[in-house]
């Protein structure tokens, strides 16, 4: 029996024992995993949670870069910084429902599929999503000639065919998808007539003008203070106007303020001069010319307030919604009529970009580009005075549209006239390239040897679609449709020779040059390509154009082709 007894008392003290480790375990954080090194040392573990632990290793990449990496059972987490900069991904952190998360992507840039057949008399493509005047490149919007001015490859600045062409389609665009804006009539100098503050000695009159068949407003300022209109403030920051001035000194002023900062006003004024644009202290300062002819005045009061911001050194960082009108002044002598307020005018800006078209067409039927342009090493820069089919071609897609809306006959022609370049080739002052001296190119830049740009070209194909598609049937289309089936031809040969397995390539100057590396197409540039494939696709019913528009997508996914 004592045996048994102490048998007894030696499984208790036992069982006692098991259960006081069990609770010590139970009270420990966790167990901590052991690691044997050769050196007998054991880095520092460190709790990342009530479960987990993890130790700072050394990644050696590729033999060459050391980074601090952290290893968490058979896992090893390399910093996002790192791998963003070497695989070139892009990611941010967000916090969603609360919740903090890594959003990580491949590319920054966005494909548009088209949803139905591309329609050449709608929105062109997705550029109801640009915003051309907004661009750095672009120095202001000429108060003379109402389009883009670019600084893209010189300070001074200069108008660029194809930004002029892209600002119109844009605006085009945007009124094709955009509600209605807002308008205010302030002054038409008839029905709605504007209280107008007017000094001593100057007057207002209104009246019918027999030529123009229409009342205008007649001013006298020869005062300093001018005459002012006080407005009431809204959202309406596009500005519309005719007017003329007799004389030289007469200028129109308008006045925005800084809703979060009361008194904080900024001028802009549009004087008779030849200035394209300057700032004196707070005053953003546009000429409109020598202002003795009838001028349709058509501004973007944020834009231009952007741009002397710009100009000043006191930065872009101006938001719309922040700032309104409060007043403008006239001076000088003059009429002016039409004076209206509205949250956009795309139909006027289209115009000017259309007009800018027509009234710098050369005999040769292209839109010179006046500033020299450096291409890589091996490829002879192109002199002022050079023709991009990029910018024909876009050309051609504005006035078609402009012909189709308006029924304007110079539109049309100088649409037709814009195909003159694509007949002669890039040696003599054209457009035309030949790969392989078979397949027809038409070079955005026409560089000798060629480069072969591939969305420019497709863009100069568009341009074409556009004009035999618009072209009413009782009137000729040139040879467009041929020029049109000729670069097909050679885009569904050469698309190939584009693909890198794991995105595009912008041209072939690779080829072209020998011995150097491809020109890879960054991913803004990628999706366009993806973009104008997907139109194409919708036109022509070669299966090829959407499967490899399905495969670069795949490639802005982190996707790759198969390798051996």
């Amino acid at each position: 029996m004592a045996r048994l007894n102490l048998k007894l008392c030696f499984i208790l003290m036992l069982a006692l024992c098991c259960c006081l480790v069990l609770i010590m375990m139970k009270w420990q954080p966790a167990t901590i995993k052991h690691f044997t090194y050769l050196n007998h040392e054991e880095p520092e573990l460190k709790l990342l949670d009530n479960r987990k632990y993890y130790q700072e290793i050394d990644c050696l990449i590729n033999w060459q870069t050391h980074v601090p990496c952290r290893e968490e059972k058979s896992d090893v987490f390399v910093p996002f910084s790192f791998i963003k900069k070497y695989f070139e991904v892009y990611g941010r952190l967000a916090t969603v429902k609360g919740h903090r998360q890594l959003e990580w992507s491949h590319s920054y840039s966005k494909v548009y599929k088209p949803t139905k057949k591309y329609n050449p008399a709608a929105a062109f493509m997705h550029f109801s999503n640009y915003n051309v005047e907004v661009r750095d490149r672009v120095k202001c919007i000429s108060a003379i000639e109402g389009v883009p001015i670019s600084t893209q490859w010189e300070d001074s600045g200069y108008y660029y065919p194809v930004q002029v062409a892209q600002y119109g389609l844009s605006h085009f665009s945007k009124n094709s998808t955009e509600p209605r804006p807002n308008v205010r009539i302030m002054e038409d100098g008839y029905v709605t007539q504007a209280k107008w503050q007017i000094p001593k000695g100057a007057f207002v009159r209104r009246h019918f003008n027999a030529s123009l068949q229409t009342h205008v407003v007649e001013f006298n300022s020869r005062s300093s203070a001018g005459i002012s209109l006080r407005l009431k403030p809204g959202s309406e920051l596009v500005m519309n106007v005719d007017v003329i001035f007799y004389g030289t000194n007469g200028s129109l002023t308008f006045y925005l303020e800084n809703k979060d900062k009361k008194g904080d006003v900024f001028p802009i004024t549009f004087s008779c001069s030849s200035t394209l644009i300057a700032v004196e202290d707070k005053t953003t300062i546009y000429g409109i010319g020598s202002c003795q002819k009838w001028t349709k005045l058509t501004r973007d009061l944020f834009i231009d307030l952007l741009k002397g911001h710009v100009l000043s050194g006191r930065g872009k960082k101006l938001t719309r919604s922040k700032w309104r009108l409060l007043n403008m002044t006239v001076k000088g002598v003059g009429l002016l009529d039409n004076l209206t307020l509205s949250t956009s005018d795309h139909t006027s800006m289209f115009y000017s970009s259309a007009d800018w078209l027509v009234r710098h067409q050369d005999d040769n039927g292209g839109w010179p580009i006046q500033v020299r342009r450096k291409m890589a090493s091996g490829l002879i820069d192109l002199a002022p005075g050079w023709y991009s089919a990029m910018g024909q071609g876009q050309a051609m897609s504005l006035l078609m549209r402009a012909f189709n809306r308006s029924g304007r006959n110079e539109y049309f022609e100088a649409a037709i006239k814009g195909m003159l370049p694509f007949n002669k080739l890039s040696k003599d002052g054209g457009v035309r390239a030949y790969f392989m001296n078979e397949y027809p190119w038409y070079e955005e830049y026409p560089t000798t040897p060629p480069s072969f740009v591939l969305n420019g070209f497709i863009y100069s194909l568009i341009g074409l679609l556009d004009v035999f598609s618009l072209t009413p049937p009782d009137r000729t289309a040139g040879n467009a449709k041929v020029l049109f089936d000729d670069g097909m031809r050679s885009l569904k040969k050469m698309l190939p020779l584009f693909d890198t397995g794991s995105g595009s390539v912008y041209d072939l100057r690779h080829l072209t040059l020998g011995g150097i590396a491809p020109n890879i197409a960054r991913w803004d540039y990628h999706s366009t390509h993806i973009n104008q494939l997907l139109l194409l696709a919708t036109v022509d019913s070669e299966p090829m154009l959407n499967t490899v528009a399905q495969r670069w997508i795949g490639y802005m996914q982190g996707k790759r082709a198969a390798h051996n």
